[in-house]
């Protein structure tokens, strides 16, 4: 019995001692993973954009809200001025990116609201919110602002990657300052000089959680590598080394009845202009990157422009034959039927359309294609060469294919194939037990690519998630 009591303990404080060195770890090395290297990355140098004549709220932004609509069409709104609010939480404001008309509230199957179209005017006159002192003011402080000011938003949780409830209190708050999707924004670039707000939110964010704020950075010149007050992460690696769920998955994994929240880096700018100087102000500096447009580079905007504005700084389209993606080429959305720039984005991306049917493609050997895979393709040879992809899937949807492609690009600690598999057939007890409640369609961006059956990866999670949270909440 002796003998059985010190080998418990003893497991017990290897595992405490595992757990806080997890949570202390300042170095993350991914080797599991793919760099999809493409052609068109921006140019680091910043434009200046002409300003939308209208911008545009997409509700399919905020997952899981349902919207109470505070104006109505034709009425005039100042930027930062409450469109709607969150049925399920009031204080939870939705705020006008700039000031005009309200032109159009599209409304769907059973009157839902799609869309909200705004009309600028020339002055883009602001509310003004009280400022907040990030060092002093209490938390209780701080919420009321950001949520007040549109601001709240911007913060997501997981589980469920949905927005916070801001009547939680997370055991972290994880930031990624190390994107590292395909031509995706060098946040470095982006963010620089604007460490006084980016301090200023870190700061308050501090006080949201009962735990630490972990930022992930590239190296120690990183911008948010100097910020005080949080738990800094060098990562390297393959993408998705630069996922805040990865990110999360190393240093602190969620359990049940756990939460977490997350934030884009670019998003800090906005939050701190917000608390320091009590203007909203939406904007932010995106890259418009890709083989089919102009002349890549970086753009100032604010949330909700037009695309049209944000291509025409970038010198427009090479062609027709291509395809205008709202996002990165991994997780975003075409923007036929969302002409205007979605409230996460980064950047747009502009590749070839894959409307060419290529004659034994899936036969003969190629230089111009990315695999994970030493059969057919010869992009092994050299992972530092560029590829002009196009958006041909090179497949049709089929059932799913033992193949083992997914774990190597995978570097979370869940078993990818058997959780899909899970979602798929709804078994809320297998999901529970094989990790969604950490995971976010995002992280599934990547297997989706490699998949030989063409399944949707991304689409499965996303369900599973709103039914995960519909049952267990």
């Amino acid at each position: 019995m002796i003998t059985i009591f010190l080998v418990l303990n003893l497991h017990q404080f290897l595992k405490e001692i595992n757990l806080r060195s997890t949570y202390m770890s300042t170095d993350i090395r991914i080797k599991k993973g793919l760099d999809i290297n493409l052609l068109g990355a921006a140019q680091k140098e910043s434009k200046a954009l002409k300003d939308s004549q209208t911008y545009q709220i997409n509700l399919d932004d905020f997952h899981g809200i349902t919207p109470k609509l505070l104006l109505k069409q034709g009425e005039h709104v100042t930027a930062g001025q409450a469109l709607f609010f969150n049925k399920d939480n009031e204080q939870m404001l939705f705020v006008s990116p700039v000031s005009g008309t309200i032109e159009e509230i599209k409304r769907g199957a059973r009157r839902r609201v799609l869309t909200i179209t705004i009309k600028a005017d020339a002055e883009n006159v602001s509310e003004k919110f009280q400022p907040i002192h990030p060092e002093k003011d209490s938390a209780d402080d701080i919420k009321k602002a950001l949520l007040k000011a549109g601001c709240w938003p911007f913060i997501k949780q997981r589980p469920y990657d949905i927005i916070a409830n801001p009547a939680d209190t997370p055991k972290g708050i994880f930031i990624s300052g190390y994107d590292t999707a395909p031509l995706a924004s060098d946040l470095d670039f982006t963010l620089k000089g604007q460490e006084s707000y980016i301090q200023a939110a870190i700061t308050a964010l501090g006080q949201l959680t009962s735990g630490a704020v972990h930022v992930s950075v590239k190296d120690n010149d990183s911008v948010l590598a100097g910020m005080q007050g949080v738990q800094i992460h060098r990562v390297s690696g393959p993408h998705p080394a630069g996922l805040v769920g990865t990110l999360i998955n190393k240093v602190d994994p969620i359990n049940k009845g756990e939460r977490v929240w997350t934030i884009n880096a670019a998003d800090l700018e906005i939050i701190g202009k917000v608390l320091l100087t009590g203007e909203f102000d939406p904007s932010r500096t995106i890259a418009v990157a890709g083989s089919g447009v102009s002349n890549p580079t970086y753009v100032r905007v604010k949330l909700g422009a037009e695309i049209k504005t944000v291509l025409d700084a970038a010198g427009g389209l090479l062609n027709d034959n291509v395809r205008v993606i709202n996002g990165n080429v991994l997780t975003g959305t075409g923007v036929a039927p969302f002409r205007y720039l979605r409230f996460y984005n980064n950047s747009v991306t502009v590749i070839p359309e894959g409307n060419d049917y290529e004659l034994f493609g899936w036969a003969k050997p190629v230089s111009n294609k990315v695999s994970i895979t030493r059969a057919l393709t010869l992009s092994w040879l050299n992972k530092r060469k560029k590829y002009n992809l196009n958006t041909n899937t090179n497949g049709e949807h089929r059932a799913f294919v033992l193949t083992g492609q997914y774990e190597q690009v995978f570097p979370l600690n869940i078993y990818p194939m058997q959780l899909l598999k899970s979602c798929m057939i709804k078994d809320l007890d297998e999901m529970e037990q094989l990790g969604l409640y950490e995971v976010a369609p995002e992280d599934f961006a990547l297997t989706e690519f490699v998949c030989v059956s063409k399944q949707p990866h991304q689409k499965i999670i996303r369900e599973a998630l709103d039914l995960l949270h519909k049952e267990i909440g």
